[in-house]
């Protein structure tokens, strides 16, 4: 119990606070741990292109209902997903405590102080959900406004073998086509074969037998939109009467039919948006299928060189394109394995390599070229600047605070690491060769650098007589624990 209380206190210091003037409040159900993904951290904070999937929900739901007011209900690993999200102004946290099934989820939601004066709709969404987008979002939201209903539910429809299917059926009327209920794939099977399930739908008995409802094609996405008067009068009925014996929010579509309230279905366009995991194997499928639509964006834009193994984050996506409309040719290319982080400024010309990897605010000038395997990194308040025409060569590791000119080659067995404190200034058309450590120092226009370490130095650029400039050659530190090393 003690646990428990420290688990709500954290969350409330997490929490900002509804924002009364919307009509909409957006609740994500983020407190399953997911036992069949196997796995110590929680199934929300498994990524997607990036994202946790909990992460990528919140955005979409944000975005598509144009309303920051959400209520996260969190479960186990709550803390570890609360400081995953972040504290945010109309965001809230609340804890489930014990895992009593979605409409219990709701409940706890609804406890939340701030709700009892709301007005307006509650958007339910699984956190699980990491395709789901702004536009699909906002397109249910159109809908639940048109068709007047009390309850929508958005639906998808399933395409592969029924006896795969493990989704909630959506059961409809024969005569009006109108949603009778939801019946959950696992009481389904738990029906004897050959039997018949029999329910009242407007005062007249609907009958279906247990193989019609496993072929049932349109399922249950999870997503819901209900109007809070609604939605507060009956979840109190809702009763754990289920093989699971857990308290299902799809039960309140009976309720609403029986008591004269309307639901409606609206099915989505795209099923892959909607899908949902437990298990690995789907959330790869998941993963591939963000992949796929990033380079269906970008596949006319950029040449990417394997289709099926690049990673660029899509805020680097949205750069690209907005790039792509201001100029006739970009002449970016991806190569196999390589990836791009969320904060890199990319310009035209851009050659990355074979699993080259780029992460951190990293600015590129025209024509830069980053070779395999070299790695470009940065924290949070750092930046490294490249110039135009630059070549990074193979294996090369730059991090930190850096700007690079002009020209500058830097060739295979380099590291230059640059501090907050101690950036690295390297000049225009600056070569630098060999196994070479280069820290915190300034190295001026024109210079050859090879087999040399330097730590806070400042290299000038000194002419010769012959009109040549002076290189810098094995320049190293004194040695140090000679006394320590002996001849076998």
């Amino acid at each position: 119990m003690k646990e428990n209380e420290e688990i709500i206190h954290t969350l409330e210091k997490l929490s900002g606070t509804l924002n009364p003037a919307r009509r909409e409040v957006s609740v994500i159900l983020a407190a399953g741990h997911g036992k069949r993904i196997k796995s110590e951290r929680s199934k929300m904070l498994h990524e997607i292109w990036g994202k946790p999937s909990v992460t990528r929900v919140s955005i979409a739901a944000a975005a598509g209902l144009e309303s920051d007011n959400q209520i996260i209900v969190l479960g186990k690993k709550a803390l570890d997903v609360a400081r995953a999200l972040g504290k945010r102004k109309n965001r809230v946290f609340v804890y489930q405590a014990a895992q009593n099934g979605t409409g219990d989820a709701v409940r706890t939601a609804l406890d939340y102080g701030r709700m009892k004066n709301f007005k307006g709709s509650v958007y339910i969404f699984p956190g699980d959900m990491g395709l789901l987008s702004e536009h699909a979002v906002s397109e249910f939201k159109t809908r639940f406004a048109e068709n007047k209903c009390d309850m929508l539910v958005m639906t998808g429809r399933y395409e592969g073998k029924s006896g795969e299917n493990y989704y909630g059926r959506i059961v409809k009327s024969r005569e009006s086509g109108e949603v009778i209920e939801i019946k959950e794939h696992k009481d389904i099977l738990a029906m004897e074969i050959g039997s018949v399930y029999r329910t009242n739908f407007r005062g007249t008995e609907e009958t279906f037998r247990r193989e019609e409802l496993l072929d049932i094609r349109e399922f249950n996405t999870g997503v819901y939109a209900i109007r809070i008067d609604a939605l507060k009068k009956n979840l109190p009925s809702l009763k754990p009467n289920n093989v699971q014996k857990e308290i299902y929010i799809t039960d309140l579509i009976k309720i609403f039919n029986d008591t004269g309230l309307r639901v409606c279905a609206s099915a989505v366009t795209n099923n892959s948006l909607v899908e949902a995991f437990n298990v690995k194997s789907v959330l790869r499928k998941m993963e591939a299928t963000f992949r796929a639509m990033v380079y269906d964006t970008l596949k006319d834009i950029v040449s990417i060189d394997d289709a099926e193994d690049f990673y660029i984050a899509e805020e680097t996506v949205e750069r690209i394109v907005e790039l792509d409309g201001r100029y006739k040719v970009l002449d970016i290319r991806v190569g196999k394995g390589a990836y791009i982080g969320p904060d890199v400024e990319v310009n035209r010309g851009l050659f990355v390599g074979r699993n080259a990897i780029i992460t951190g605010n990293v600015r590129t000038g025209l024509n830069v070229r980053i070779d395999e395997g070299a790695m470009l990194s940065t924290y949070q308040d750092q930046t490294i600047e490249i110039g135009d025409e630059t070549h990074i060569y193979r294996g090369n590791v730059l991090q930190g605070s850096i700007r690079i000119g002009k020209g500058v080659r830097i060739e295979t067995g380099v590291r230059i690491t640059g501090s907050s404190e101690s950036p690295v200034i390297v000049g225009d058309n600056v070569q630098i060769k060999g196994m070479t450590y280069i820290f915190g120092s300034v190295i001026e226009n024109d210079i050859l650098i090879e087999h040399s370490i330097l730590k806070k130095r400042h290299v000038e650029r000194v002419t010769k007589k012959d009109g040549s400039i002076q290189p810098v050659k094995y320049l190293l530190p004194y040695p140090e624990g000679l006394d320590s090393i002996r001849d076998l």
